[in-house]
């Protein structure tokens, strides 16, 4: 295992390097796509690309049983030194190393010797869409274990140490209008101020309690009204409200919650304010058998010292729909602790780039581990 990653130590960097600097938005990783199909053809992998959307899925063998890895691809949207462009913030440009980067490891050690091994890289992650797409083309129906990895920032875990589970929450984006009234601002009672009414659907959100054992949070996140006349009452403004949950049950009663907000203010004032979830993102649901595996994997790969039990946090990723909509697939999430600072989606994130490797191996494990225990 050792020796078969020092062989590809060179090819790794080099990959990191590109998809790094050829950072792509979700529904837009096509050079990225093309990249990495022209990569793995060239290694003799079997690729499939869609015609219809970015990504690809690389197979090998046939028959049960069926794991897979999955990598996300996209870039975010942000302003770095004045300008707005895209960035690699969230570590996706790790993420699709270290899974390129597990499957030329388990090439050369010859697996799968038996069943198949599926590896996805799956656009768009950032619009919570990405996964549903490739559900719906009916990629993972004959999967049995899926794994995933993603960098920690330093706040949840320190660089070196490893988590064979991220228990991510729930989070949906609603998105909506308010249709109030203009007036001039000498009559304001002939008018209905949407700013107002943004301040209503601010403080009746801030009044929504669930359980406080569970952990939840909805605010508004964008309001934009009015112009550049300052004495005319703006009547249409444009929000956004982010909503997050620990747990599938109590977005779901949150979001129910916060609609029912809306729609009061809405009567009160007697306005209308259209509204749509824009985004939406579901809770994990790992497995503990997939959780077990990718433990020893650790063990393994850094030690009992470097061991460290599932995270738990607030942050969403759309891997979580491949268990909500295939219940059959068995799956966990590798958490990796690499020095990341300031934070996930900072402009500035940087990393220790010696987690790579170790990333490569701890999913390399995993996989062969996998194989061992249900053939």
């Amino acid at each position: 295992m050792i020796h078969a990653i020092s062989e590809i130590k060179p090819i790794i960097e080099e990959v990191f390097n590109y998809l790094h600097s050829h950072p792509e938005t979700s529904w837009h990783e096509i050079e990225t796509t093309h990249f990495l199909k022209d990569f793995l053809t060239k290694k003799g992998f079997t690729v499939t690309t869609f015609d219809d959307s970015t990504g690809l899925v690389v197979t090998i063998g046939s028959g049960k049983p069926c794991v897979g890895i999955r990598s996300d691809m996209d870039a975010l949207w942000q302003e770095i030194n004045g300008v707005f462009k895209a960035t690699h913030s969230c570590g996706h440009d790790a993420h699709m190393t270290m899974v390129l980067g597990a499957l030329l490891v388990l090439k050369k050690l010859g697996f799968p010797q038996y069943g198949t091994l599926k590896v996805f890289f799956q656009p768009a992650e950032e619009k919570g869409t990405g996964a549903l797409s490739f559900i719906n083309k009916g990629l993972v129906d004959d999967i049995d274990y899926l794994y995933g990895v993603h960098l920690r920032p330093i706040q949840e875990l320190r660089d070196g140490y490893a988590s064979p589970a991220i228990m991510h929450g729930a989070a949906k984006l609603i998105t909506g209008v308010i249709h109030g009234e203009d007036a001039h601002a000498a009559r304001p009672h002939l008018g209905v101020n949407a700013i107002e009414v943004g301040a209503q659907i601010v403080q009746a959100i801030q009044a929504i309690h669930l359980d406080p054992m569970l952990s939840y949070s909805a605010k508004l996140t964008k309001f934009q009204a009015g112009g550049d006349s300052s004495n005319v009452i703006p009547g249409k403004a444009l929000f956004s409200i982010d909503v997050r949950a620990q747990t599938n049950t109590a977005i779901e009663a949150l979001t129910l919650k916060v609609k029912q907000a809306i729609e009061t203010i809405a009567i009160l004032n007697n306005i209308s304010i259209d509204y749509q979830i824009e985004t939406e993102i579901v809770a994990a649901e790992v497995d503990p058998s997939a959780v077990n595996m990718m433990k020893q994997a650790i063990v393994d790969t850094v030690g009992e010292t470097y061991f460290a039990p599932p995270i738990i946090t607030p942050g969403g990723e759309d891997f979580h729909f491949y268990t909500l909509k295939r219940p059959t697939i068995k799956a966990t999430m590798l958490g990796l602790g690499c020095d990341l600072t300031p934070g996930l989606h900072h402009p500035s994130m940087t990393f220790n780039h010696d987690c790579l490797l170790t990333g490569i191996e701890i999913l390399a494990r995993t996989i062969i581990e996998t194989y061992k225990k249900i053939k």
